[in-house]
């Protein structure tokens, strides 16, 4: 890991925190996570109103070989690595290595679904806003007196 200053505009500070909306722009979160497991595997983060979903780009594993779990408002999805190797490998253009991947969430975030489809994970988030956070419309009065 590079030592200079901390660059708060990285993508990295804004795309591991969903559903803090108002948080992206007045917090920013350390890490301790090093340089090299920010960039793999690469990873999208969508956002649709009350919608998000995370695709992580998986190649060759299948939904044994990952592990996506839900713990105190955090989202983790990991691989161990590869642990058998059938043949001698002549060149290995396929990372197996191991990784983990954390994203902190809201409290009002829930994780819906996740799904692999051709070597691409979806997770689909929904942020549920509570009844008290909810805009209200405030009904305006006319100013006329109402007699009985």
């Amino acid at each position: 890991m590079k030592n200079s200053l901390l660059n708060l505009s990285d993508p990295f500070f804004s795309t591991r925190f969903l559903g803090f909306d108002t948080l992206f722009d007045s917090l920013r979160n350390f890490s301790e996570i090093g340089e090299d497991s920010r960039s793999y595997p690469p990873y999208n983060i969508k956002k649709d109103g009350k919608d998000i979903v995370i695709e992580v780009a998986v190649a060759g594993l299948s939904e044994e070989d990952l592990i996506v779990e839900t713990k105190e408002n955090n989202l983790s999805i990991s691989h161990e690595g590869s642990k058998n190797s059938s043949g001698e490998i002549l060149h290995q253009g396929i990372a197996a290595r191991a990784f983990k991947l954390q994203f902190s969430l809201a409290p009002e975030v829930v994780v819906k679904t996740a799904e692999l489809k051709n070597g691409l994970l979806k997770i689909n988030l929904e942020r549920i806003i509570p009844e008290s956070e909810k805009a209200k419309v405030i009904q305006i009065n006319s100013g006329e007196i109402i007699s009985e």
